[in-house]
Order: C-alpha cells, then structure tokens, then sequence
C-alpha cells in the first residue's frame, strides 16, 4: 500500500470492539451454562480463531457481524477436538485457552502461524505445571505447536516474573478447575479485563494490591457482553490528530479501562489538546468519547508501572514522539522484543529510514523529535500495529511511503484504512 501527506483529519470515528475483551467473551460464554450475547464483537481475525477453535471443541457460535451468540456447553463441557486448534496469529488465543485446555478430559494440539512459532509459551507452561498441567512444546523450544493433556489440577500462588494480562489469565482460567485457591502476583498490575469478567460470569474472584485470587467454581453463568471501542486502535486516531495540521477527530464509545489508558496520559503529560467525556461509569469497562486536536508537543519520559497499560500502543506513542518537541524516552519496555515482531527494531530501523532521530535501547527508545520525515518503504513485518503506526506516520511524511504488508491490520482492524481515509480532508 503506498500513502502520501494529508491536509488535515476532521470528523468522528467508532473503531472495533476491544480485542482482549472479544477473546474473552468467546471463552467465558463457551464455558457458561446458557446463552451468551456479544454486541460490539471485534471480527478481526485474532478474534475469528477464538472462535474457530471452541467451534472445534463443539460449542455452537452464531456470528452475524454484529450479535455473537454463543451456546454455553458448561465449565466442563467441552469435547474432544478432532484437528489441531489452529489459533492462527493469536497470542491471547493461545495463552488463555491453554489455561482452559490443561484441565480438560482430553488431550489436544495448539499451533498457528509462523509468527505464534516463535513467541515464548514457557511464560505459561512453568505456572501451569505447577499446578498440574501436561503441556509441553513439540519441538522442545518452548514455542508452538503445544500439547496439552488434560489433569486435575491443584491450587497454586505465583509469582508472575512479568506483568502479562495473557499469563495472569491462563492461571486464572486454570484456576477455575483447580482443587483450592489460585492466586497471581505481578510486578505491576496489567489489564484486569478477566477479573472483571470473571465476576459477571459468576465466579468468586478477588484483586488485592497486585495480586488477583480465584476460587474454583462448578458454574458459570451466561451474560449479556457489551463491547467498548478497543483504545489500542483508538491510538492511531489519536495520534494522527494530534500531529497532523488542521485536525480535530472524535473517537466515539473507547474503553478507558484504568488498566488500559496509559496512552491518554502520555498525551497530556506531552501537553495534548485531548478531552476525555466519559459515557459510561466507573464500574465495570468504563467508556468515554476522545477528542483530540492539532498540538504542540513536548518530549516525555515513559516507563515503570505506566508501561503495563500503554503496551500496544508504543508503537504509535513512538510516531507521537517524532512530532514533539525535544527527547522523548520510553524505557522499561523489553517485552515490545517479544510481540508479534520485536517492535522495538522494527520501530527503529522504520522510523530512521524515513529520517527520524531515533535509537534503540535495551529496553525501549530514545526519540528526538522535530526532524522532518520522509517516504520510505517500510516493513511491517506483518504486524498490525506496526502497519497502522506506519500509516499515520506516513500521512506526515514528505513523500510517498509504501507499506510492505500493509493488509496484516485485518487480525485487529480490518476498516483501518478505509475509516482513516473518511476523515481526511480534501
């Protein structure tokens, strides 16, 4: 795809629902008693195999585009699969049914693309073994494919070296089915959407301080989903109004999960024009319309416990940094090495190509911005918030910017560039 320089950004846009919030429905409303309503449902394909693979293990999901209805088959109904579970490009997939799959009575076989055979699974497999589990990796490089037979399985504590979202879930769903009281400790809180699903759907889960406690169940209950807008693509809208002239874009209906909204943050310590007006409450997934409008930006340090909840958006926060003014540093960030591309080489080598002054660290970025961009071809390296980044960054650019694998936002946002072309200006 190539893209050239805009005038300006104006008018409203809704994105997709959030995607961690899509896999989860899809499991927990799998695994409920009853019919389980998704409105909202990201219908990327991360989501898409969630779904393929408990189609695979018999449950019944009706996808209209709009409503996802699920047929609960019960916390311990599922079926035996006859094939591989394909979980495609999805790490959430794969991390959190393992959870499910570890006590199962069956055993069965994990693998997806090439980019899944190369992302660390052992982050899962220790605290799963520790319970009980029999998971193992099949080339014995703790990567997929993952064969896992099904156990009983004890309570444990763990002590998450990493603030992971998809390693806390997978205990947490483990611990569903476990003899006693399951417990995660983190070194920083990261995105708490199981727990608060957990909750709806019946199960008796606690967080206190850093550590999030379940209870085994023999039940969970089917609930009716309300999906908020996904901020982790809200942030190229977001972005690209900030730094392009002439812009004002209304994100309608994101979430602002306090686990979720680093980004919003970053921006008003960059001294962003950015308003917040909430449309839902506090309790549960909060949900807000974002506006945000042409500024001027300054350099910010990012990093410690903001890292957690601005994660995917690095990448878009590190095109923001190229349009502020003076150093921006983002640091304690090493798990970007392990996405679906090391997004910190990727970021880096990208944006010097287009002339940015930017530098690796180990650990994160060192960006001084203000230097004149230009069109480059960039690799996405199939990643989708790589490609969407780039987007932005080549509506700013001098030039025309070609983006090699630029249709790889389908796994999260398959109307990116269709949504971002109505709002420019003419």
């Amino acid at each position: 795809m190539k893209i050239t320089k805009v005038k300006g950004f104006s008018g409203e846009v809704t994105v997709p629902g959030d995607k961690s919030i899509s896999h989860r429905s899809i499991m927990l409303g799998s695994l409920a008693k009853g019919t389980t309503e998704v409105y909202g449902f990201l219908q990327g394909a991360d989501c898409l195999s969630s779904i393929d693979c408990f189609r695979k293990m018999g449950v019944e999901i009706e996808n209209n585009g709009t409503l996802v209805t699920i047929k609960g088959r019960g916390l311990r109904g599922l079926m035996a699969p006859s094939d591989t579970l394909d979980v495609g490009n999805s790490g959430t997939t794969t991390r959190l049914m393992s959870g499910i799959l570890v006590a199962q009575n069956f055993t069965s076989r994990v693998n997806g693309d090439a980019s899944i055979q190369k992302r660390p699974m052992k982050r899962i497999m220790t605290p799963l073994s520790m319970m009980g589990a029999d998971i193992t990796s099949e080339l014995g490089n703790d990567c997929a494919p993952l064969i896992i037979k099904g156990k009983e399985l004890k309570g444990i504590h763990y002590d998450s070296p990493v603030a992971s979202a998809q390693v806390k879930s997978a205990i947490l769903f483990a611990g569903l089915y476990a003899d006693g009281e399951t417990s995660v400790t983190e070194p920083v809180v990261s995105r708490n959407h199981t727990e608060l699903m957990f909750e709806e759907f019946g199960v008796d889960v606690r967080c206190e301080g850093k550590t999030a406690i379940v209870k085994p169940t023999n039940e969970l209950f089917a609930k009716k989903v309300e999906v908020p807008g996904d901020i982790s693509s809200a942030a190229y809208f977001i972005v690209a109004g900030l730094i392009t002239p002439n812009s004002c874009i209304t994100i309608k209906n994101v979430g602002i999960n306090p686990t979720r909204d680093g980004i919003i943050k970053v921006c008003q310590a960059m001294g962003a024009d950015i308003t917040v007006e909430k449309t839902s409450g506090d309790i549960g997934e909060p949900t807000a319309d974002i506006t945000v409008r042409t500024s001027s930006l300054k350099g910010c340090v990012v990093g410690g416990d903001i890292i957690p909840t601005l994660i995917d958006e690095i990448p878009a926060i590190a095109i923001l940094a190229c349009f502020a003014e003076g150093e921006t540093i983002i640091k304690d960030a090493a798990e970007l090495k392990v996405k679906e591309s090391n997004r910190i080489d990727v970021m880096v080598n990208n944006l010097k190509a287009m002339g940015a002054d930017i530098e690796a660290t180990e650990d994160g970025m060192i960006i001084r911005g203000g230097k004149t961009l230009y069109g480059a071809t960039i690799d996405s390296k199939l990643d989708h918030r790589i490609a969407m980044s780039f987007a932005v960054a080549a509506m700013n650019a001098e030039g025309e910017t070609e983006i090699v694998g630029a249709e790889c936002v389908d796994i999260s946002y398959p109307d990116f560039y269709g949504d971002m072309r109505k709002l420019v200006l003419n």
